[in-house]
């Protein structure tokens, strides 16, 4: 058989995977079908993203600066979609859907498992989040065994010459980088004098405010649309999602804007 572009899309199968829940006299509700098709596409890009960020980690482990910037780049339009698609999902009102909502049962956001690797990769890490996906708990341990990829970056610090405490380089994966007083006048030292590392350091910095800006975005939806009800699945909802704002990934890049 040739390839065509709807066998090497598998576009049959693709688009047999959007099927509303609710059901009445006229069929589903209108704008289920958007829901299931972002949400899906969301998930879609956060596969995209943890391949990217394997690429953009062995490009740091390596020292090869210009793919990390390429990469970053990539990386960094995929989280500017992802808030775009925001705007899309705002088009649909609370009356339309509160329509079908409750077809949703225990479905919610927070079951996302990709979002949760992306999330760990990244540094946002916690042994006890892992434990609230039993079917997927062992493949969230390996990511946190695995090097985040602020973990990454101290490692290219390291090949480009800078004496990051070894201390620092063998902490616990597991854990969230904190801010370290050991690492903060090395940055500072790259900022004034190293133009090429300073780059990697300011990619690394906008990555973190594209997550923040995503997250901001994705509150705000959930408050004008379900306002203060909890989430599905008996989440928290908008409460919950709050909570994750304004939580740097990388403590250390921010903490030395004063010394610049």
């Amino acid at each position: 058989m040739p390839v065509t572009y709807g066998n090497y899309l598998k576009l049959e199968e693709l688009l047999a995977l959007q099927v509303p829940q609710s059901d009445g006299p006229e069929g589903p509700e209108h704008d289920e079908l958007l829901f299931i098709v972002i949400h899906q596409v969301y998930e879609l890009w956060f596969k995209l993203v943890l391949h990217e960020l394997q690429l953009v980690q062995q490009a740091l482990e390596s020292g090869d600066t210009p793919d990390a910037l390429e990469t970053f780049k990539r990386i960094l339009t995929i989280f500017k979609t992802l808030v775009g698609q925001v705007d899309i999902l705002e088009t649909m009102t609370p009356v339309s859907f509160l329509s079908f909502r409750h077809r949703l049962d225990m479905a919610s956001g927070f079951q996302s498992v990709q979002f949760r690797e992306v999330e760990f990769v990244l540094g946002a890490r916690s042994r006890a989040m892992a434990a609230h996906y039993p079917p997927a708990q062992e493949q969230l341990e390996r990511r946190l065994a695995e090097p985040s990829l602020y973990d990454s970056f101290l490692r290219y610090l390291v090949a480009r010459g800078y004496p990051v405490p070894p201390e620092v380089l063998e902490r616990d994966r597991a854990l969230p980088p904190g801010e370290n007083p050991a690492v903060q006048p090395i940055l500072v030292d790259i900022y004034h004098q190293d133009p090429t590392t300073r780059e990697i350091c300011e990619r690394m910095v906008d990555l973190d405010e594209g997550v923040q800006e995503w997250r901001y975005r994705h509150v705000k939806m959930v408050e004008r649309t379900i306002g203060t009800r909890r989430g599905t699945g008996g989440s928290a909802g908008a409460e919950y999602l709050k909570t994750t704002l304004m939580k740097p990934l990388f403590p250390d890049l921010w903490a030395i804007r004063p010394d610049l």
